[in-house]
């Protein structure tokens, strides 16, 4: 039996079949969860992606959507730029139709190599073959290669069965190839060159640990009367066209206490911040917004938890 026929096998029996994006093959719905579970687990994605789907049912929808309205409700998923790229694209979709091949699919806002394959299997049953994290994993593992090639993973593919194959291997990977592998139930344990060498813990090969450099940010914190005041982020950037804390201190603000620092990891580095309570001064840019409406905005998660922080704090919501 070859690899994909065990894959396709255990796939039927224990793979994943309830996820809310399965069972159907509008690219739509597929192309959205695709893209939501870059670089992020299933169970985050899952509360996202039906809020979506509620509020934008069609991607035509999605289109008439301002970018303001996406990143609000994209608010707290991470990686920003998905969202923004999942607006632009909508709006091309929504003019020439949704591409039909894995290659018109990548050349999408956002979408890489690998996700547009997934998309054209789902929906097209295209045979396509995917690479992400996961899939990297297991056949680095199977295989015994440091580094899966996109050779490797289109001489695997079956001539049939694509859907099945390419939610197996996902599967796989999420499931039993983990960091720390389930290899009693792996249905390809037996030709897994690592598992047969003790190399299981060396592959794929591991990145190159760096020490992320750290930058600074100052937040100055306006609040007077349940309103604070917030400027939009410039796009593209690190949280471009998002609502944020103004970085810049107004002329002739003072400062009336430090707040705790908040730091926050991003892919290569990470941001210590700190954020200070101000009065007084110009406050020339941004815009006041009512605290409660401010947490609900489309703004990042370190904001939103300095927010709530603030909203319970009467003496700092004072003027």
């Amino acid at each position: 039996m070859s690899f994909a026929q065990q894959v396709i096998g255990w796939q039927r029996e224990h793979g994943r079949h309830d996820l809310p994006w399965q069972g159907t093959r509008d690219p739509y719905r597929l192309w959205l969860s695709e893209v939501m579970l870059q670089q992020t687990q299933v169970s985050a994605v899952i509360p996202y992606y039906e809020r979506f789907l509620a509020k934008y049912p069609t991607v035509e929808a999605l289109a008439a959507a301002t970018e303001d309205e996406v990143l609000q409700l994209w608010s707290g998923l991470g990686y920003y730029a998905r969202g923004r790229n999942l607006h632009k694209a909508a709006v091309e979709i929504s003019r020439h139709g949704f591409p039909k091949t894995a290659d018109k699919i990548a050349e999408l806002p956002g979408v890489g190599r690998s996700t547009a394959a997934a998309i054209a299997a789902f929906a097209y049953g295209e045979r396509a073959a995917i690479l992400d994290g996961n899939v990297k994993r297991v056949l680095a593992r199977c295989y015994g290669v440091a580094e899966p090639s996109w050779e490797l993973a289109e001489r695997l593919l079956p001539n049939r069965e694509i859907q099945a194959y390419t939610q197996g291997l996902m599967d796989l990977g999420a499931t039993l190839c983990k960091r720390v592998p389930e290899c009693r139930t792996c249905p390809v344990k037996a030709r897994c060159v690592a598992r047969k060498t003790g190399r299981i813990a060396e592959l794929p090969a591991p990145r190159a640990k760096k020490a992320w450099p750290w930058r600074q940010a100052s937040w100055f914190v306006f609040i007077q009367e349940r309103k604070v005041l917030l400027e939009r982020r410039r796009s593209p950037g690190i949280w471009g066209g998002l609502w944020c804390f103004p970085e810049q201190r107004p002329a002739g603000c003072r400062v009336k206490a430090k707040l705790p620092v908040i730091e926050h990891g991003f892919t290569h580095f990470r941001l210590r911040i700190q954020p200070l309570l101000c009065s007084g001064g110009s406050q020339k840019s941004g815009f006041w917004i009512d605290l409660d409406d401010a947490q609900r905005a489309a703004i990042p998660t370190p904001v939103k938890n300095l927010l709530h922080e603030l909203a319970g704090n009467r003496h700092a919501t004072r003027r």
